[in-house]
Formats: structure tokens, sequence, C-alpha cells
């Protein structure tokens, strides 16, 4: 197995157990694809739940400029909502799979056609 496909393994962990989901693995694959080289960086892999830049570089990056939403209230919501999906104290939120769970809250699963 490549380095990748080992991540995407860790993630669809992550989704299961800590997440309560069952992850579609295709698309899951897609997004992890989408992250591009910042899978394999320690601290670009991870999202910070409590910086508020960090989670506004997700609002704009991934929900705004990938996803193609509207900036709105409802975005910073869906945010905060996979952040307690996922566990406020869990230490390492993988990027890939918050985005993940973002592309399933808002049905953009389309975007990787």
């Amino acid at each position: 197995m490549s380095k990748r496909d080992d991540l995407i393994a860790k993630y669809a962990d992550d989704l299961k157990n800590k997440c309560g989901m069952s992850p579609d693995m295709d698309l899951l694959t897609k997004v992890t694809i989408g992250c591009g080289p910042s899978i394999y960086n320690a601290d670009a892999s991870t999202v910070s739940g409590t910086d508020s830049s960090e989670l506004d570089t997700v609002k704009n990056n991934y929900l705004i400029k990938k996803l193609g939403l509207a900036d709105s209230p409802a975005l910073d919501s869906a945010i905060a909502s996979v952040i307690e999906t996922y566990g406020k104290s869990e230490r390492n939120k993988y990027r890939a799979v918050v985005y993940y769970m973002l592309t399933k809250h808002f049905n953009k699963e389309s975007v990787y056609g």
C-alpha cells in the first residue's frame, strides 16, 4: 500500500470510530487527493478547532472556493458542527476528514464528480 492509501485507511477509521459515520470510500479518496501534498505535512494535515484563522481558512479556501458556497453564517455553524462531531477534545482532526464531513453536510459530492 502507498502512503496515501495508509492515510485514507486512517481517515476512514476516524470517520467510523470517532465520528460514527460509515465512510463513502470513493468520495473519501477523492477528497484526500484534493488536499494535495498537505496530507503528508504534520501541521497542514490537521485542522485546529480552536484557531479562528484556521477555521476561516477552511471556510474561505474550501467551502467558498472549492465547493462554491456563498459566505453565510451557515458555513460557520457547519464547521462548528463538524468539529463537535469529530470531538473538540480530539487533538488530531485530519483535514481530509473535516473536508469530507463538510462535503457530505452540504451535499456537494458532485464537486468531486
